[in-house]
């Protein structure tokens, strides 16, 4: 047997050591005994490398902020295919994808679909959604079980309510009006993670097989969701049925804002006003210019700028941020009017001196020009307006694929004049006819 003393130190063995090939025989000995092996062994760490940032859990947690997209950032010296997906990565940042974007948008451009068929196209847009849902049911899509973590308020909506809170009859977080609700792949989630004894959930879309396709799924019991056929940009001031005006906590639009032409964003965004209680808010998410899906059109599918129709018939638009903070604030609104001319205008003026005429009793004439100009250009507030950029690659072919998606938040203020002097079981159409004295009718153009 080997003496004890030819067994090496713990400071011999330690990898920390400055100079390891001094100290460390090119095959050291081995100890003499199991017991001498297993309390070297109990003292020796292995070597650790520091975990990559996008392997480390702090960076991959789901995130809890609706605009705290991820933290898989792409940085220098990283490889491109290592991981599926990078956050936050700008695609003027790769001159080969800007170069090939220049070309496919000038290429679309030259390319537009013809007279016949743009018009073809815009005549009746809902059969094209029957189509698409009589073709793609419920495994089309995924239950978009994110929606709470990327917007809290759904949270508010569906946690327990207090025995205070029941016996409370103001309104507060019960009602959620979702449209577009296809084949309720958002309804059905929040639904199922509902505590809440008080929530009601209309689901809406323009396709009337879509609301089939709600109504016969094994967790509609028509009280807790409610499934209706309604056109968001409806211009006879009709609300989904059973949706009085200013009832509604919060409207969600997921990916549907972009179906409809840019002719009526005014129409849409005033019947979500009529729609939501003051204080109410907007969960918006759609497409972003720029993403690979607008890029990748071939001809035949340019109705007009950022606007174009897929193979199956339907259209989509792609939203830049500033010009979504324009449609929600009423500003691309009162430019296009400001545009109409000296004539429009006159009449304009002429329709709204006719209308305020013996409307004393409703309140000052400050208060009646804020009035007529909410029913006229509604401004909702930005919460939060944010564009999510998510590179993703196919690491066996080698391809890259650059994403962008638009989402935010928009409040009704409360300060909306229809907030104020007007009883809980009175709806908003009943107060603004009141206010008026009965002269001013809120229809829209």
């Amino acid at each position: 047997m080997a003496d004890s003393t030819s067994i090496p130190s713990f400071k011999e063995l330690s990898l920390s050591d400055s100079d390891p090939v001094a100290n460390h025989p090119t095959t050291p000995p081995m100890p003499a005994t199991l017991s001498e092996i297993q309390t070297i062994a109990t003292h020796v760490q292995p070597p650790t490398i520091p975990p990559h940032r996008s392997h480390d859990p702090s960076n991959n947690l789901k995130r809890s902020d609706p605009f705290q997209f991820g933290s898989r950032y792409l940085e220098e010296g990283d490889s491109i295919f290592e991981f599926n997906a990078w956050d936050h990565v700008d695609p003027s940042t790769d001159p080969l994808y800007t170069s090939y974007t220049a070309h496919q948008l000038a290429f679309q451009r030259t390319h537009a679909v013809t007279p016949f068929d743009a018009r073809r196209f815009a005549a009746h847009p809902h059969k094209w959604w029957d189509k698409f849902y009589t073709h793609n049911t419920s495994h089309f899509f995924k239950d978009r079980k994110w929606l709470r973590q990327e917007f809290p308020i759904l949270s508010e909506c569906t946690r327990p309510r207090t025995a205070a809170e029941m016996a409370d009859p103001r309104p507060g977080r019960n009602v959620i009006l979702e449209v577009g609700a296809g084949a309720g792949n958002t309804a059905f989630p929040i639904l199922a993670g509902n505590e809440n004894p008080r929530l009601v959930i209309h689901a809406c879309d323009f396709s009337r097989k879509a609301v089939e396709l709600i109504r016969a799924h094994e967790a509609y019991d028509g009280e807790r969701i409610r499934a209706e056929v309604w056109n968001l940009a409806d211009g006879t001031e009709t609300l989904p049925p059973g949706v009085e005006p200013g009832s509604v906590d919060v409207v969600v639009l997921i990916f549907v804002f972009s179906a409809l032409s840019p002719e009526q964003w005014g129409q849409a965004v005033w019947n979500v006003w009529r729609a939501l209680r003051p204080g109410g808010e907007v969960c918006f998410r759609d497409y972003g210019r720029g993403d690979l899906a607008q890029v990748r059109f071939k001809k035949g599918r340019w109705l007009e700028e950022n606007f174009y129709v897929r193979g199956d018939g339907t259209r989509v638009y792609f939203f830049g941020e500033e010009e979504l903070r324009g449609i929600w604030t009423g500003r691309v609104r009162a430019e296009k009017e400001g545009r109409e001319g000296e004539e429009e205008r006159s009449m304009t003026e002429g329709r709204d001196e006719a209308a305020t005429t013996g409307v004393a009793s409703a309140g000052s004439g400050a208060e009646e020009t804020a009035r007529d100009e909410e029913a006229e250009n509604p401004s909702f507030e930005i919460v939060s307006l944010g564009v999510d950029r998510r590179l993703l690659v196919n690491r066996q072919k080698q391809l890259k694929m650059y994403r962008c998606w638009m989402q935010g938040r928009f409040r009704k203020p409360e300060s909306s004049w229809l907030a104020s002097g007007r009883p809980q079981s009175q709806s908003l159409d009943e107060a603004y006819v009141q206010a008026s004295g009965g002269i001013i009718s809120p229809t829209r153009s």
